[in-house]
């Protein structure tokens, strides 16, 4: 016994010498933090160095990102924690029931999150100071507390502002604001390598480093979560708590405790004499967010902001004459980051109890959600994300479920199957379940950061029951085989068209040059029925002897099933060599980029192309676009922008006499604008009323942000009516439910073709949408169709690939891009 509590004393004490002797960030980088910015690597090699230091720093890399840079989560807690790391993970993880033990936890998991913003830059810089700190003087925190950082969640938007700023800062640095160090160029270092932004994307996990980044924190559940970040330079910082809204689920507990921690943090800043404020701007809603998706997942979530962001650079002087430095912020966002391990160490117990309460699940008003499987490859991307999300579904039994519809709005019954499928509340995540199914998230305040509406039965396009009742289910298993067999003497192969998996297959189809047609039509054919847009692959078209082959091998990589042929003589309907029966060419796709471009909406669109659809897609930049040979494109996409100085008059008419010469012109959201009103096209913007008679604003300074609500959308739902006789619609049913963001309105194509649009009784079924907006919106375009020529110009006022996840929305746009003019011969 004494010999073992020699060797333990040794242990200890040979740790404590090593932790004396273990660099600063300063020391090891060769630079004081704060006065450059550190390029990913190097932060890389410093977490890599203590960890390879101190063996109570353990470091795991967990992902790489889309420009191959690593993604790593540091462990930081005592000896004794870090050996029992396993057990302690699995001890948290049977609180919550996902693990089967119902084991006792008393240490708090605090995970501190920093860079999801790339020209955010302070708190990575932060994070090495926070690790610093930790494992040399805060060392008693760690006894009963385990920290998980991640140093950088965004490298790639990181290393895209440092290496901009460094090309082009002054020695020293400007201060000034107008100095060009200040001005970041296009698209920033805010999002990630396809242009999205991180901080949106956690639910729905679209982006490679969301997707990995929550694999390794479904596996942790922890207590505390903090995502740092900047915001505009004259801007004191902000901590916890949240503003208004709280979405509903969040528990007493969680809102006391983010004041507790305040309160905490309030202390440091008081003493120092810092700025600060609480209680504004971010609030607890929208559930895709660094501090709303661990929240609904029973941890305390956090934003913590910054002054500074890409603006600031190395230091810069604010409105006020005070000049803020990069060390400045790091050393703010460190204190907080310390701050927040403090308070958990103090409350470790109480947090272990009140997080396992949290998994408490039987007061939620919908005890399952049932989805209908009226399209098995919608059922099937579904269960995809909820895969991410660690989210158990099951089936139903053949019945009648009684609750509310989603597609009517209304307390009814729905009958089901063994083959829809079911999501049940009653299970660890239950309370996430609730948020991403509900109908309506109840809103406190109409005043919200985000989006109030985001219903996974909208967005991916189900009709689906809420029920207040636990639903009959089964937990069957769906083999779903595919029996695609060579027919050499096939007229034509036939495959559906309703999903973006149909779309796909078309892509490696035209990528493989086989010409697929698609009917206008629907037709009967030996007693199968075939909807519109339904692709007919015809040997006459495909001559050449690697035909079948090819063919089938694309069908059964992408899970379609083809129907074989020997007649292209329908039973109903038009034959195939109807003029109805188009044929798809290998459409050549140009996207605008650059200033007057929204980033983001490119970074849809980009994304899209390149990782769902699997498409080539030619980049177009905004600089040089007057001088583009748009004879070499059949499509041209222009994202939402403000184009007013990028398609002057001579570009705009070079646009309009390409698109009559054949081309399709897809303009989105605000892009819009460029064709509105203007003579020689049928768009007209819509005005309200209120537009049109201006009235003295006499509205009391403190009521105006509230007053000016009645003109503002939150994101909010609509349901649409569809023309699906039109190829734009082919694949949907004659309603579509869309997310609208903007108050921007349309009035019908009177020369043109309104395919999804706003009827005369629209309202909003969920989501916060004032007044004059609501009375805007009834009777205006959706999307459309204006014909030009012999090409056509598609103006989709909503964004239908909207951060990825308005799932529904996608095969608008593909139809759009392959169905619209393809057959014209350039």
């Amino acid at each position: 016994m004494k010999i073992k509590l020699f060797i333990l004393l040794a242990f200890v004490s040979l740790g404590n010498l090593l932790a004396q002797s273990l660099q600063s960030p300063s020391e090891y980088l060769g630079y004081e933090i704060g006065s450059r910015f550190t390029r990913h690597h190097k932060v890389v090699e410093y977490f890599t160095y203590v960890s390879n230091t101190l063996s109570n720093v353990k470091l795991e890399k967990y992902g790489e990102t889309n420009e191959h840079r690593p993604l790593y989560v540091t462990y930081i807690s005592s000896q004794e924690n870090i050996n029992n790391l396993e057990a302690i993970r699995k001890a948290n993880l049977s609180q919550t029931g996902i693990l089967e033990g119902n084991q006792e936890n008393k240490k708090a998991i605090v995970w501190l999150s920093y860079n999801v913003h790339g020209n955010e830059a302070s708190s990575t810089e932060a994070s090495m100071l926070t690790l610093y700190e930790l494992v040399t003087t805060k060392k008693a925190w760690l006894e009963n507390t385990v920290v998980i950082m991640d140093p950088c969640i965004n490298p790639d938007g990181r290393d895209r502002y440092v290496n901009w700023y460094n090309q082009v800062k002054s020695t020293p640095f400007n201060i000034s604001q107008d100095a060009k160090e200040h001005h970041e160029p296009w698209p920033g270092g805010r999002p990630n390598h396809y242009l999205f932004d991180l901080n949106r994307d956690w639910a729905w996990a679209t982006q490679a480093e969301s997707q990995q980044r929550i694999k390794i924190y479904n596996k942790w559940m922890p207590h505390i979560h903090v995502d740092f970040h900047e915001q505009g330079i004259n801007s004191p910082y902000y901590f916890a708590p949240a503003a208004e809204p709280f979405h509903e689920i969040i528990s007493d507990w969680q809102r006391n405790f983010q004041t507790q921690i305040g309160k905490n943090h309030a202390k440091y800043f008081d003493a120092e004499g810092w700025l600060y404020f609480t209680k504004e701007s971010f609030d607890l809603l929208y559930p895709s967010y660094g501090d709303t998706y661990p929240t609904f997942m029973g941890a305390i979530g956090m934003t913590y902001e910054q002054a500074g962001h890409g603006k600031a650079g190395l230091g810069i002087k604010t409105d006020e004459g005070e000049v803020l430095t990069l060390k400045d912020r790091a050393i703010h966002h460190m204190t907080t980051g310390l701050s927040t391990v403090e308070i958990s160490s103090k409350n470790a117990e109480q947090l272990n109890t009140e997080f396992k309460k949290f998994f408490e699940n039987d007061d939620l008003e919908y005890k399952s959600f049932v989805v209908k499987n009226d399209n098995q490859d919608k059922i099937n991307r579904l269960k995809v994300l909820l895969d991410k999300h660690e989210i158990k579904y099951v089936n139903a039994k053949d019945g009648s479920v009684k609750g509310y519809v989603y597609s009517t709005q209304e307390e009814s019954k729905l009958d089901v199957n063994s083959k829809d499928l079911v999501i049940n509340t009653n299970q660890p995540k239950g309370k996430m379940v609730k948020v991403l199914f509900e109908p309506k998230a109840k809103l406190s305040d109409s005043l919200t950061y985000d989006i109030t509406a985001w219903s996974i039965p909208y967005a991916h396009g189900f009709e689906a029951i809420a029920s207040k009742n636990e639903v009959a289910s089964t937990e069957k298993n769906e083999n779903f085989s595919i029996d695609n067999k060579i027919n050499t003497t096939a007229y034509a192969y036939i495959s559906k068209w309703n999903s973006l998996n149909d779309a796909t297959f078309l892509a490696e189809l035209l990528q493989n040059n086989i010409v697929p047609r698609f009917s206008e039509k629907p037709f009967t054919l030996n007693g199968n029925n075939f909807e519109r847009g339904s692709l007919i692959i015809l040997r006459n078209d495909n001559r050449n002897k690697s035909f079948d082959d090819t063919l089938i091998k694309i069908a059964d990589k992408n899970f379609r099933q083809l129907t074989s042929v020997s007649t292209g003589f329908v039973d109903k309907g038009l034959d195939f060599g109807s003029y109805s029966v188009k044929p798809i060419n290998k459409q050549k796709v140009a996207v605008l980029s650059g200033e007057g471009t929204s980033s983001l909406s490119f970074g849809e669109i980009w994304h899209f192309f390149e990782t769902e659809l699997k498409y080539p897609l030619t980049i177009l930049d905004s600089d040089y676009i007057s001088r583009v040979d748009f004879s070499n494109f059949d499509v041209i996409i222009l994202p939402n922008g403000y184009y007013s100085r990028v398609l002057n008059k001579s570009t705009l008419d070079k646009l309009k006499s390409w698109v009559q010469s054949g081309g399709t012109l897809i303009a989105i959201d605000n892009a819009l604008r460029s064709f509105a009103d203007k003579k020689e096209f049928a768009l007209k913007r819509k005005k309200s009323e209120n537009e049109e008679e201006k009235e003295p604003n006499l509205t009391p300074y403190a009521n105006l942000e509230r007053e000016r609500a009645v003109n503002l959308i939150a994101g909010a739902i609509f349901k649409s009516k569809v023309d699906t006789t039109h190829p734009l619609g082919f694949g949907y049913n004659n309603e579509y439910f869309t997310l609208k963001r903007s108050s921007s309105a349309y009035d019908y194509l009177n020369n043109g073709y309104n395919v999804a649009y706003l009827p005369s009784e629209t309202t909003n079924i969920s989501g916060f949408a004032g007044k004059n907006v609501l009375e805007k919106l009834p009777e205006t375009l959706l999307f459309g169709e204006e014909r030009k020529g012999r090409g056509s110009i598609v103006y989709m006022v909503d964004n239908p690939l909207f951060r990825s996840f308005w799932d529904n929305g996608k095969l608008f746009f593909v139809n759009a891009v392959f169905l619209l003019n393809s057959d014209v011969l350039k």
